[in-house]
């Protein structure tokens, strides 16, 4: 069984030097500049109505801020909103930023016309039923957009990061193959972007699997499953 209030003490510990990693801080340009490139290719036009679920320190809230979106980051963590607070108002940025709990976002009847989630799935104690929250969450055509991977090979997951995340069923990241199974019900189409060979999104080579699942949820009727 999880413990929630663990694992969101963990991760508000671990805001302090969360942005020490190049693919968090962002600090490198070139690693900057390469998620911004893919943003822009994920998202709809600017000005869109962006929901950014585990937004961490909101270092991608920030580069969708930049590109004219108008923004909401959750993070279950307060100091890491926070710090997302401070360095959307340190770049003369507005977002709104909220703490709560990404799996089932604190936002009401909003709806948004795309929704970003990065490396977040595996910390959930139910993933499969955030995936159904967040497609609710879209408007008619929305886009779902996971940037995931798998960090460990199946059978090989590591030991709980903290105290409570024994029962992680993602534990170990999620392939591919088996999220696209997850969220083609919810979808009306979707496609997988391989990251794994693009090294200045994460400072550097990597050789596990990283990638990238676009979404789009149908144009007819709103599929918000509770």
């Amino acid at each position: 069984m999880t413990d929630s209030r663990a694992i969101a003490a963990y991760w508000d510990h671990a805001a302090e030097d969360f942005d020490r990693e190049a693919d968090h801080g962002l600090h490198a340009p070139a690693t900057r500049a390469a998620w911004a490139r893919r943003l822009a290719g994920w998202m709809p036009p600017a000005p869109a109505d962006v929901l950014d679920a585990g937004c961490g320190t909101g270092s991608l809230t920030q580069l969708l801020a930049e590109a004219g979106h108008r923004v909401t980051g959750v993070d279950l963590a307060p100091r890491m909103t926070g710090q997302a607070r401070r360095k959307l108002a340190a770049a003369g940025l507005s977002a709104r930023l909220l703490t709560g709990d990404a799996a089932d976002p604190p936002t009401g009847q909003d709806r948004f016309d795309a929704l970003l989630c990065r490396h977040l799935l595996w910390t959930l104690p139910d993933p499969h039923a955030a995936l159904r929250t967040w497609a609710g969450l879209l408007r008619p055509g929305g886009r779902l957009i996971l940037v995931e991977g798998r960090w460990h090979p199946a059978g090989q997951d590591p030991p709980p990061y903290t105290t409570g995340a024994a029962a992680l069923p993602w534990a170990g990241g999620v392939t591919a193959t088996r999220l696209a199974a997850a969220v083609r019900p919810l979808t009306a189409g979707l496609r997988i972007e391989d990251l794994t060979g693009e090294p200045s999104l994460w400072g550097g080579p990597v050789n596990d699997q990283r990638y990238a699942l676009i979404a789009r949820t149908p144009h007819t009727r709103n599929t918000r499953n509770t």
